[in-house]
């Protein structure tokens, strides 16, 4: 059957005025007036992108007037992924491109937190305030180029130390405060920081943490530290109590300073370190440049996001989560930047809804377990609250099922733009996401961004559409890392990426390319499920697993045993008072069978208390796989990383009982 007769009916279409008021389109007509170029649709206009990067990300710089205090040579080397030279020669500035922005019209941060009622911060406060910690910062000792980290929740005191650091031409990293000391030091060890800036404590959920003895540890640990900075977050007087050698974040912003300047530094300057989740061993410190994320976050925010000066832009998310740093780049293209702190299920799920509609927000963006949570809670929050300013909702951390999708068109809104979106930390972006001038289909991510010329590897190594594939970068994006943190040789990078293709970009994840160009991520490649030679994301089990009543949360594994033999055990937990019985099991294995296929029902049902995540909210499939098959837990994860790390103490019991090592 041809794709056009097998089209399906799309969920959401943008009208002409839509489409027209869109930034994406005002760029298409920019590169008509100005080079020349016209593009029927969008797909014409991505395949421009990618075979013409020089020319692409060259328009990017015009269109965006990106501000150089001096020129480049050249748009990018010739050298091979990944030691490809970006703009060699420009010297810029993130956070002076954030500055020119600033306004009177509106606020720069709007911020709510399980404290603190919806607040604003006016853009001239926020421009005195990194003023006054970029001036402190510089009497301290911090030169361009060293390091400057952060243990805080998602607050305005994160964004405003962030731009000062930038301002200054120093690197920023940051993580959480409910990281675990060891995780936390794991992290900031390998960069030999400076400075730490850290919270007393912290509220989640409606109840206090206290991290003081945290800090502590983390100072005593990080022996490169010379200050720390305490932001009194639960009590006042703790943090003068237990560092009397601190300096007050308070105190610090009473620095007398002069109007904000801003370092011009080289395109490839690193802008701050992320890192990967470490959940098999050492984080990866990844390390992006100014001029990289600059270039790629005006992209994204403008042609995919399509945010507007003036909207207001919020992402759940934390300090530790690169949607942290994603958020802040929508000060770039003139929107407000919305801040909340605290648990997205206190005092119950409603309360991002409630949220969104108290701030106004243009722009809401989740994760794909929100809002498959808030569809097996039965909410109907577009019934219940004024969500009418909302333009768009996205996506990401995981693949949203497309019972997702109904649930957001049939209980937000039926006008609504699902911009459902997949990257990651290491770009610091997404490949593959929203397009404001294309139709939303259920299930499936609307397109691959501009400038990322990514293909589905079938098992030959050849690109392929409508089948199942790895996930890969053929050229190189100005956002990939300049390189990991002390990793000479760039051996963990190339081992990270380019181990399978040579010079070309593995991702790691299942990705399939349809007919009409939209896209289908089926969950991380090195989790997959391999039964009887056919190859299975694990998102189309938790995808069925979820019409399933009675059944809160899943995680599914393969092992491949001796002789040829496979075991494919799913493991569930359960809502109160509900019992895993032969009804429960059959009901379970019939919809994987009617969904999906025969190989898709699992060997094995087996009830458990809770499934073992990450931090960050990812479900540890390959590591629970590990100690399936005889690797130690220490081995097979860090659980400095995890959310539950007792969790995987089951799986070690379990292993033990079957005999499997």
């Amino acid at each position: 059957m041809s794709a056009a007769t097998s089209q399906p009916t799309p969920l959401w279409q943008p009208s002409e005025q839509f489409k027209n008021e869109t930034q994406l389109n005002k760029y298409r007509h920019w590169l008509q007036e100005n080079h020349q170029l016209s593009f029927a649709d969008y797909q014409s206009l991505w395949e421009w992108s990618v075979e013409n990067t020089a020319a692409f990300w060259e328009s990017v710089w015009e269109y965006f007037q990106i501000i150089s205090h001096s020129p480049y040579t050249t748009m990018h080397t010739d050298d091979p992924m990944p030691e490809t030279k970006w703009f060699p020669g420009s010297t810029l500035n993130y956070a002076e491109h954030i500055f020119r922005e600033k306004t009177s019209e509106h606020p720069a941060i709007i911020f709510r937190s399980e404290r603190q009622p919806l607040m604003e911060i006016s853009w001239e406060t926020l421009e005195k305030k990194v003023a006054a910690f970029k001036t402190w910062l510089r009497q301290a000792g911090v030169k361009e180029g060293d390091r400057v980290v952060a243990f805080l929740p998602n607050i305005p005191e994160a964004t405003i130390a962030f731009l000062a650091v930038n301002a200054l031409g120093a690197i920023w990293s940051s993580c959480s405060p409910d990281f675990g000391v060891n995780s936390v030091v794991d992290r900031f060890a390998q960069i030999s920081p400076k400075v730490l800036i850290a919270v007393d404590g912290y509220q989640y959920g409606g109840k206090s943490f206290d991290k003081s003895e945290a800090v502590q540890s983390l100072f005593d640990d990080l022996p490169s530290l010379e200050k720390l900075v305490m932001i009194p977050y639960l009590n006042e007087n703790l943090a003068v109590e237990k560092f009397p050698d601190c300096v007050l974040w308070e105190t610090a912003l009473e620095t007398p300073s002069e109007p904000l300047t801003f370092a011009a530094v080289p395109f490839d300057h690193p802008i701050w370190v992320l890192y990967s989740s470490g959940t098999t061993g050492i984080p990866k410190a990844i390390t992006h440049s100014h001029g990289g994320v600059l270039l790629e976050h005006y992209k994204y925010l403008a042609f995919h996001n399509d945010v507007h000066p003036g909207e207001r832009f919020f992402w759940f998310s934390t300090t530790g989560w690169m949607m942290w740093n994603f958020v802040q780049a929508s000060l770039l293209v003139g929107a407000s930047i919305v801040l909340y702190d605290g648990s997205p299920g206190f005092p119950d799920l409603e309360v991002l809804w409630e949220f969104a509609s108290e701030a106004g927000i243009d722009h809401f963006g989740t994760s794909a377990p929100y809002i498959v949570a808030c569809m097996k809670a039965g909410q109907q929050p577009g019934k219940k609250y004024n969500l009418k300013k909302l333009r768009s909702i996205g996506s990401t951390g995981a693949p949203l099922p497309p019972e997702g999708f109904d649930w957001i068109y049939e209980n937000i809104s039926e006008d609504i733009w699902l911009c459902s979106m997949s990257g990651g930390t290491d770009v610091c972006t997404a490949f593959v996401g929203g397009c404001p001038l294309e139709p939303v289909y259920r299930g499936e991510i609307q397109c691959r961004a501009l400038g990322c010329s990514m293909y589905s590897y079938d098992e030959m190594g050849e690109p392929a559409l409508e089948t199942v594939g790895e996930m890969v970068i053929t050229k190189p994006m100005p956002s990939m890392p300049i390189y990991f943190w002390n990793d000479p040789g760039k051996a963990r990078y190339l081992a990270s990426y380019f181990e399978m293709y040579a010079g070309i970009w593995r991702h790691g994840d299942w990705l399939k390319i349809t007919g009409r160009n939209s896209l289908i991520i089926y969950g991380r490649s090195d989790a997959t499920l391999n039964r009887q030679g056919i190859r299975i994301g694990t998102a189309e089990i938790y995808r069925a697993i979820d019409k399933v009543p009675g059944i809160a949360d899943s995680l599914i594994v393969n092992l491949e045993l001796e002789g040829g033999e496979h075991y494919m055990p799913l493991f569930v937990v359960l809502n109160d008072g509900i019992d895993l019985d032969d009804e429960l099991k059959q009901t379970i294995k019939k919809t994987l069978r009617q969904e999906y296929t025969p190989r898709h029902v699992p060997d094995e049902v087996i009830e458990i208390q809770e499934i073992p995540y990450t931090i960050s909210g990812k479900k540890l499939e390959a590591p629970v796989k590990k100690i399936l098959m005889g690797i130690p837990i220490e081995k097979a994860a860090n659980p400095d990383s995890m959310k539950n790390p007792d969790s995987l103490q089951y799986f070690l019991e379990f292993r033990q009982r079957l005999g499997l090592g």
